[in-house]
């Protein structure tokens, strides 16, 4: 489990606008998404809103038309929705100052740089890399 000093290093408390992304569409050719929902992903980019309190995360993706939250305790199996839409479990788990979540699929890891969250998914060596600035 990690202790709550270790989190509080890492604060990622805040709204994050879309600044942005690199290989979407090859990243989610590799996960299977249909060509025709990559073609619209491609154009609807999302905001972020993370409430971290010690161990505890809400992490939403806010999308024009819908928000995707997931909930969960670093150390602890937890459910997510993906990329792609699908639910699975796994458990965050903090290495080296970033978040990491293996998913069955890819890899996610999420890190705080200045004001910046970065966050990268990888999958069969491509690498998807989404920036967001801290507004709040």
């Amino acid at each position: 489990m990690v202790s709550i000093k270790q989190l509080s290093k890492m604060n990622f408390t805040g709204k994050y606008k879309f600044k942005s992304e690199e290989n979407y569409e090859q990243f989610m050719k590799v996960l299977g998404v249909p060509d025709d929902a990559i073609e619209r992903g491609k154009k609807i980019k999302f905001d972020t809103e993370i409430v971290q309190n010690g161990n505890d995360f809400t992490w939403s993706q806010i999308y024009p038309c819908h928000t995707t939250t997931n909930t969960f305790i670093v150390g602890k199996e937890s459910e997510f929705e993906i990329l792609n839409g699908d639910k699975v479990k796994t458990t965050a788990k903090l290495e080296g100052g970033k978040l990491l979540m293996d998913f069955s699929k890819y890899v996610h890891t999420a890190k705080i740089e200045g004001d910046t969250l970065v966050e990268t998914s990888v999958c069969d060596e491509i690498t998807l890399k989404t920036l967001h600035t801290k507004t709040v």
